[in-house]
């Protein structure tokens, strides 16, 4: 089993339509979390500890996890699908997106 925690900034839109798209996937179980402070749910070391796989959205939040987390991220894969802020929630664009991008690497 891999544990797949998947992070955008606010934990609204791309990281939890992620989590909902992977979530009945053998073989896995997901997370996400959010970079910002004001995040739904704010990034963790506890999250970070937990993960075998680590998918930000975006280069900032690979970023900010490997400043404030560098040391629990050894060992970790941490992969930027370059997916930017301009989809809503479960938007049948970004499923198609994340269907393409992060399959190759579960």
């Amino acid at each position: 089993m891999k544990n797949v925690l998947f992070v955008c900034s606010q934990n609204k839109l791309r990281s939890p339509t992620a989590e909902q798209v992977f979530a009945n996937w053998p073989r896995i179980e997901v997370s996400s979390a959010g970079t910002n402070n004001d995040a739904e749910n704010p990034i963790s070391s506890e999250q970070i500890a937990w993960a075998d796989i680590i998918f930000v959205m975006e280069k900032i939040h690979r970023t900010k996890i490997q400043s404030k987390y560098r040391a629990a991220l050894k060992g970790k894969r941490l992969i930027c699908l370059d997916i930017p802020d301009n989809y809503t929630f479960m938007d049948p664009a970004l499923i198609t997106v994340l269907e393409a991008k992060v399959p190759r690497y579960l």
